[in-house]
């Protein structure tokens, strides 16, 4: 079954239906609100064979049908390796798992020219049930040089009803050529209230704590619970680091590690000068006075990030980090 239910889409989803206008749209907004949501929601609609147009899809007709269970001809989900099991098991369509025997590489979080070849090969095609044919890439940003390079003939001059939607966390890292196609549908944080009733209908404990932990970010907040990070332990990490506790973050893979250092660094920077914290409450945070050892820190934290995903050793790494910002803290005091 289709998941697209995510209430604060409803709004842009009608507005995009209403307004666009080029075959090729831009979904882009910060991580965690639904671009993803959004641009399969449009791909539907456009899709669908009983709602005017305009309107959002039926969800009832043949064409939804054949959507919902991830088997409609003329629609193609284009994502990286690595997002492919992830992203179709959040908006509940089928996947195949990979085979365990077809090597051990890594997946890879790039969209290779390989897929957009493929891709490309649909475009050609005709409709097979006579309406529009939808191509859906996420997220957009992920598209390699050569992947974007080979996408921008068609993307510019489509087949027939061809239609494309990217959906980005990052417009300003797709290639301008890229974006000058594309006509920008902005997708903004949703409400509050909006974003703590869903966290709570998804049974989610400490769901305002989360939420502000991830930047008002609805989904990145039912992740992390999910993940089994409550808000307790959330709010314990500020003055757990300070101690010099390597197990406030030995849980968290490399990447998510530095991303919470660095919301922690960015909340005792605010500190520092008179703001409020953004991602801790203010309980949680130790009181700075001396902001150039944290952006000495936040310096170090940043050259850390680019090696987040492939460091040599995990837990010496980590320690590492942790030493570090324990240095920064104290030094900040």
């Amino acid at each position: 079954m289709l998941n697209l239910d995510l209430p604060w889409l409803q709004a842009p989803l009608a507005d995009a239906l209403a307004r666009a206008r080029s075959h090729a749209l831009l979904v882009q907004g910060p991580a965690g609100v639904g671009q993803l949501e959004l641009a399969v929601a449009l791909a539907q609609s456009w899709l669908c064979e009983a709602a005017a147009a305009g309107q959002p899809a039926c969800r009832q007709c043949p064409g939804c049908r054949l959507f919902a269970s991830g088997t409609h001809p003329d629609f193609q989900l284009l994502l990286p390796e690595a997002l492919e099991a992830p992203a179709r098991e959040s908006l509940g369509l089928p996947f195949e798992e990979p085979d365990a025997k077809a090597g051990k590489a890594k997946p890879s979080r790039e969209i290779k020219v390989e897929a957009v070849r493929q891709l490309l090969a649909f475009a050609q095609a005709t409709s097979a049930r006579g309406q529009a044919k939808v191509a859906v890439i996420f997220p957009a940003e992920a598209l390699n040089g050569v992947a974007a390079n080979a996408l921008l003939k068609t993307l510019e001059e489509p087949a027939g009803l061809l239609r494309f939607v990217l959906a980005s966390h990052d417009g300003a890292a797709l290639l301008p050529t890229i974006r000058s196609r594309c006509q920008p549908l902005p997708l903004a944080l949703p409400a509050r209230d909006a974003a703590l009733a869903w966290l709570a209908s998804r049974g989610v404990d400490g769901a305002e704590g989360l939420l502000a932990a991830t930047g008002g970010r609805p989904q990145q907040a039912l992740a992390w619970a999910e993940a089994g990070l409550s808000d307790a332990a959330w709010q314990a990490v500020p003055k757990r680091v300070a101690r010099g506790e390597v197990a406030a973050l030995a849980d968290l893979a490399p990447p998510r590690a530095i991303d919470a250092l660095q919301r922690l660094c960015h909340d005792l920077l605010r500190r520092c000068h008179g703001q409020p914290g953004q991602f801790f409450a203010p309980a949680s945070l130790p009181t700075p006075r001396r902001a150039a050892p944290l952006l000495a820190w936040e310096a170090e934290l940043r050259r850390a990030a680019r090696h987040a995903e492939h460091p040599l050793n995990a837990g010496l790494w980590i320690e590492a980090l942790v030493a570090q910002a324990q240095a920064a803290i104290a030094a900040a005091r």
